[in-house]
């Protein structure tokens, strides 16, 4: 049944942006922010009075996507710049928002690489998708820890939140293969396609070694946000013709994850749309696998 709702869920929800609880105060960051589900995570919640940090690699791009935004909203993103492929900007980023903010109630890690060239590489030679969409959230979560703590010292009845977007397209390749993680030939014997669904299989992973190790201070939470056309498909045109939700539905899971008071008892569950809980197959639930995956990206990234 949970896999059936992943692809085909209700055509409406019961839970909407309507349902956001007031966010003055309150201070979000959302990689990737400036389009997609992501730029639609930022309206809501800037719609709800929260102050928004929108994380993203282009500049130009993501001031057009704040500039649209305030004219919907009336209310204005900040701009982070965050390059996830690359552990300079990363750093630079974490510590640039922990010189200006002393709190942080829900990181939104959101962006995404899927079907990039093979000969993609990140700044430091890891396959494309998965340097970015794993290991540069995992090094940016880690960096954003001591705010994230700091932000649960300061109200222990109010604990902050990860929501990592994660994909059902993990089923697809439900393991991590080490080999594939920078260039090599066993990575090119894999299709864009595998090597998606494995960044998204360890997101997952990550997700839940961080709901097991700090789920005390922080609730952490993993989702499939549902199947849209955005420009994650850039690479992949032919996907198109597979989008039927529209693409304001797409943040309402994550939304709910990072925001909704019902989801503060959601510690270590994959979401699924809309903001209901689904079932993780064995291999994404494997404890042992998790911890792997955590100490391997432990010992690639400075300082974490």
């Amino acid at each position: 049944m949970s896999s059936f709702r992943e692809i085909f869920p209700p055509s409406t929800s019961s839970w909407t942006v309507n349902n956001i609880p007031d966010l003055t105060g309150r201070v979000y960051i959302v990689t990737g922010g400036n389009t997609g589900i992501g730029k639609e995570t930022v309206k809501a919640l800037l719609q709800k009075g929260g102050k928004v940090y929108m994380a993203s690699r282009s500049e130009t791009r993501a001031q057009q996507a704040i500039t649209d935004l305030e004219q919907a909203t009336g209310r204005a993103a900040i701009f982070l710049k965050l390059d996830l492929t690359d552990f300079a900007s990363i750093k630079q980023a974490a510590k640039e928002f922990m010189l200006r903010e002393s709190q942080l109630n829900t990181l939104f890690n959101n962006a995404g690489i899927a079907w990039a060239p093979m000969d993609d590489l990140t700044v430091q030679g890891y396959d494309m998708a998965f340097g970015t969409n794993v290991l540069g959230h995992f090094y940016f979560t880690k960096l954003l820890l001591p705010v994230l703590f700091k932000t649960y010292d300061s109200n222990p009845t109010d604990k902050p939140r990860i929501v990592t977007t994660s994909g059902a397209i993990y089923k697809s390749f439900p393991k991590v293969d080490y080999a594939t993680l920078r260039d090599s030939k066993e990575r090119r014997k894999l299709s864009g396609n595998q090597l998606y669904a494995q960044s998204k299989f360890g997101n997952i992973l990550v997700a839940n070694e961080l709901a097991r190790r700090y789920g005390n201070k922080i609730i952490t939470t993993s989702l499939h946000p549902g199947v849209f056309q955005s420009e994650l498909q850039r690479n992949m045109p032919w996907f198109k013709w597979l989008m039927f939700w529209p693409l304001w539905m797409g943040a309402i899971t994550q939304l709910f994850a990072g925001t909704a008071p019902e989801a503060a008892a959601m510690n270590g569950k994959y979401l699924i749309p809309w903001g209901a809980e689904g079932r993780l197959s064995k291999e994404a639930a494997d404890q042992p696998a998790a911890e792997e995956l955590w100490n391997w990206l432990g010992k690639q990234v400075p300082g974490a």
